[in-house]
């Protein structure tokens, strides 16, 4: 058999070496509730051609983003990936290679990871970057519990505008790790709240700029309240594009720089796999999760790169580890890398410019429209919006009609009870007709 190489011989040897008289002997601390009594609710096999149409069959019922009109963002953004990206990850020696586990025969594996730390550290404006991680929400609650361990303190202001899956991430590990988190009220523009919530029991702040609402904004004021106070600030962005316009977080004083990858060198791929980039302070660096890829030379003296700091439970004692985090999404991280080589600091400008072009020329067509309110006074290349009636219900319409319009907030945090309040996004790939037809079709929606 294919996939199953135990014939029934096998099974009674192994059965009568560990001295159980049958398979079910295995089981018997499981109660007889929690065991399936009949088959796995399967379709039966079937040959591989019978199995290649089922599973193209299954596939043609997604839609994906370039299908049709789509703006959708609010943490995955469609940005186009160039071919060369595909072409350069594919080749054997990157696609096979996992982590660097023995570095010293590893040394293409650690410089693609150096140049990208170098990258991410010029993209956030911070002294050092580690070699990533999983991905944007991962890496933020990470720096939660690097704030707490640095400042012995044990709470950490979560601000209104940080997207709610990033919140539960966080709130999920804080709550394990005994973490008391402050998640404030949602807001379109949360500064004086999350200044007002520091106090002197507070480890960290989490901003997020541009916000889930879309709100750009500089967070200089909220970094000095916070270090005025001894805690850290942690700035989060889930738009990386964004770094080619607006400040970096650290120009903003932050102490750590979160954000999710994805939009450079990555595809939405129906929500992963993405990568998670995370810089600090140098001060800080021996107490940031994953691992740190240095440059230095050989007996030769020649140009090399070694595992620089590895404080993770898979390298040292776990209780001596900064973190869990087993893996840095190394394919996504050279993707990135490789995007981010080919555009350039002048093609990143440019870049994040068309963005912020495509996203007003959005804002003004849906402005347009009877009933929409535009909420958010500055942004990148998203926006929220207030609709007359309820946002995922005008979202299923339009869908019907061919037109992914946007993301309703109460799909992302039901419990704000902000129904009316919908989430849009404008990229490169956006052209001028899309929005013509979104707005045409909104227009139209909501007349009924």
């Amino acid at each position: 058999m294919r996939y199953l190489p135990l014939t029934p011989q096998d099974r009674a040897d192994m059965l009568g070496v560990i001295g159980a008289a049958s398979i079910d002997a295995l089981f018997v601390d499981v109660p007889a509730s929690a065991r399936r009594d009949g088959v796995v609710d399967l379709p039966p096999h079937a040959g591989e051609i019978e199995v290649e149409r089922e599973m193209l069959s299954l596939s043609r019922r997604n839609r994906v983003a370039a299908d049709g009109p789509f703006f959708c963002g609010a943490g995955a953004y469609r940005h186009h990936v160039p071919a060369t990206v595909d072409h350069i990850i594919q080749r054997s020696e990157f696609l096979t290679s996992y982590t660097p586990y023995q570095p010293e025969i590893a040394q293409g594996t650690l410089q693609v990871l150096f140049e990208f730390q170098t990258q991410v550290a010029a993209l956030t404006g911070m002294e050092v970057a580690n070699a990533s991680l999983y991905d944007g929400s991962t890496a933020a609650a990470e720096a939660v519990m690097m704030a707490t361990r640095v400042t012995r303190r044990n709470k950490a202001v979560l601000s209104g505008g940080l997207h709610p899956h990033y919140v539960a991430t966080v709130e999920n590990l804080a709550h394990a790790a005994g973490v008391v988190t402050d998640r404030l009220a949602a807001a379109i523009d949360a500064e004086d709240a999350v200044i007002a919530a520091i106090d002197a029991d507070t480890a960290c702040v989490v901003v997020q700029t541009p916000n889930v609402f879309g709100t750009a904004t500089d967070v200089t004021r909220i970094s000095q309240a916070a270090q005025a106070a001894g805690a850290l600030m942690i700035v989060v962005t889930t738009e990386a594009v964004s770094y080619g316009l607006l400040k970096s977080p650290g120009e903003m004083g932050a102490d750590i720089a979160v954000a999710e990858g994805q939009s450079i060198g990555n595809g939405i791929n129906f929500g992963g796999p993405y990568v998670g980039l995370f810089a600090c302070k140098e001060k800080l660096i021996r107490q940031a999760p994953g691992r740190l890829c240095g440059e230095t030379v050989d007996a030769d003296g020649e140009r090399g790169f070694v595992l620089t700091l590895s404080t993770r439970e898979q390298h040292i004692r776990r209780d001596k580890a900064t973190s869990n985090i087993c893996t840095n999404s190394g394919l996504c991280a050279l993707a990135f890398s490789i995007h981010m080589s080919l555009l350039g600091e002048k093609g990143l400008r440019q870049l994040a410019a068309i963005n912020h072009a495509k996203a007003r020329a959005l804002r003004d067509a849906l402005a347009a429209v009877p009933g929409v309110e535009v909420l958010t006074p500055r942004f990148f290349n998203e926006f929220a919006i207030r609709l007359p009636r309820d946002a995922a219900e005008v979202v299923e319409t339009l869908a019907a009609n061919g037109i992914i319009a946007g993301v309703p907030y109460s799909r992302l945090a039901p419990e704000a009870g902000l129904v009316d309040v919908m989430v849009a996004a404008a990229t490169e790939t956006t052209p001028d007709s899309d929005i013509a037809l979104f707005s045409m079709a909104l227009t139209k929606v909501l007349a009924q």
